[in-house]
């Protein structure tokens, strides 16, 4: 038995099939628990090609696994079963032919293209995909793998970049030809390898790789009209080479934290680890966030006298975030957060030359931008290091500026995050009946900068809040 085959042998659900169905045949262990096996990695997920009806697979493992199972897909007759502490994952499909040697030969690329008999026995191998993996190849089983799934040309450029795997020169060229079709599947599944390329282990490479194989104008062409686009003397680069160079720095902050954000810096990362929507965690979202941020800037470029402006970007880039992501799928949350990313990036550098800022202009901050405070806040340092022009907002002052102010935006971010807003010192029915008012457009205004009030002490008491609102009133 190979050093692979006693580690997949070893991983926990791998155990617990082997447990559950009490080594019946026509069932074998294939895809990614082996390539991951064979890498080193461990195996959390495992995929299983099963000769006849995956439901009573699927149904004894989660009784054997005190699991959930539930039909995945119909049209792919699989079923998944997830651990109850969501510890691991096992999906259970039909075999894709009469064989598992036909089921491997419709699969996509070698390295996943190998299987193992549940019982153990040694791997079935007929498109020497483990050889692939030790030369570092990533290879298309058939001519007619892409053509068969336009969805794997997104899968070939995540796979290459995150098991640091070389494009077979026939498989790129085969990909290049297929990449028109790239387009084809539905958004959700498009979304799902974008999420997983741009959060994976070099988001960077995946992009380059989407690049080269000419899968960018067509899955996200927003991002492909960025390039050529020329900014002003703040920048050295132009805004597709502005926008790689963020998603730089943003991978550069979550590294070192503790640097960009002071003591908070573990806070920081649990906020990123946090899930936020569509299996993504905030992390992800804003590396997201980091590709989209300039996306309006195309369509307000403006030139007089050799000076660029690009007014209004933030604005055009929600509503072009809110197309990209309803051609994705994307759910109202994710696309809420990307759009408030793209929003407000603009708003702290905006603010830097006022620092130390009163309270009031950090309750500003922190109200305008919330729920994304925080994240936005460190979108700005990952823009602002990405600035390295002759102009006078790209000077190595003007870039400490603005970090200092970020660290102390993002210690208050994280503080209203935990807290929340004030809590008032007056209802608004109790404002309204004290001041004879009826609910409307001027009581929400009153709350409104009572609540600023508060939070820079300005009032502190009932009384004081309710003397305030009075002489507001004149």
């Amino acid at each position: 038995m190979s050093v692979a085959t006693e580690r997949l042998a070893a991983a926990p659900p791998v155990v617990l099939a082997r447990s559950a169905l009490g080594g019946q045949d026509g069932i074998w262990i294939a895809g990614g628990a082996v390539r991951d096996a064979a890498l080193g990695r461990d195996v959390v997920d495992l995929d299983l090609a099963v000769a006849g009806d995956p439901a009573p697979v699927a149904k004894a493992i989660a009784r054997a696994g005190a699991g959930h199972s539930f039909e995945l897909s119909a049209e792919f007759a699989t079923w998944r079963v997830v651990a109850a502490d969501h510890d691991w994952q096992i999906d259970v499909t039909a075999l894709r032919g009469e064989t598992i040697e036909a089921d491997l030969g419709e699969r996509d690329f070698t390295i996943g293209a190998v299987a193992v008999p549940l019982d153990g026995d040694d791997p079935l191998d007929p498109f020497d995909g483990l050889a692939d993996l030790e030369r570092g190849l990533l290879r298309t089983v058939s001519e007619r793998s892409f053509a068969a799934d336009p969805l794997r040309l997104l899968r070939a450029a995540r796979f290459a970049a995150g098991l640091e795997l070389e494009v077979e020169p026939a498989t790129a060229a085969l990909a290049r030809a297929e990449a028109p079709r790239a387009g084809e599947p539905a958004g959700e599944r498009q979304l799902v390898e974008l999420r997983k390329l741009i959060g994976g282990p070099d988001p960077l490479h995946g992009i380059q790789l989407l690049d080269e194989l000419g899968l960018t104008a067509v899955v996200l062409p927003e991002l492909e009209g960025l390039r050529g686009v020329e900014q002003g003397p703040n920048h050295h680069l132009d805004v597709y080479g502005h926008t790689m160079a963020v998603l730089a720095h943003t991978l550069e902050i979550e590294r070192d934290l503790d640097r960009f954000g002071g003591e908070r810096g573990e806070e920081l990362r649990a906020l990123l680890d946090e899930p936020l929507a569509d299996e993504m965690s905030r992390g992800t979202a804003l590396r997201f966030g980091a590709l989209l941020h300039d996306i309006g800037k195309p369509a307000t470029r403006s030139e007089r006298d050799g000076f660029v402006t690009f007014v209004g970007h933030d604005r055009d880039g929600v509503e072009i975030v809110g197309t990209l992501c309803g051609r994705l799928r994307a759910s109202r949350v994710l696309t809420r957060h990307l759009q408030d990313l793209t929003l407000h990036h603009l708003r702290l550098g905006f603010m830097v030359h006022e620092a130390p800022l009163p309270l009031r202009r950090v309750h500003e901050y922190l109200r305008a931008t919330d729920p994304v405070g925080a994240d936005v806040t460190l979108l700005t340092i990952a823009d602002r290091l990405s600035a390295r022009g002759s102009g006078p907002f790209a000077t190595e002052e003007a870039i400490e500026a603005h970090l200092r102010l970020a660290r102390q935006m993002l210690a208050d971010a994280l503080d209203w995050r935990r807290q929340g807003p004030p809590q008032p010192l007056l209802r608004g029915d109790e404002l309204a009946a004290e001041l004879g008012l009826a609910e409307g457009p001027e009581l929400g205004e009153l709350l409104a900068e009572l609540e600023a009030a508060q939070y820079a002490s300005e009032v502190r008491s009932r009384e004081e809040a309710l003397a305030h609102a009075r002489a507001l009133r004149g």
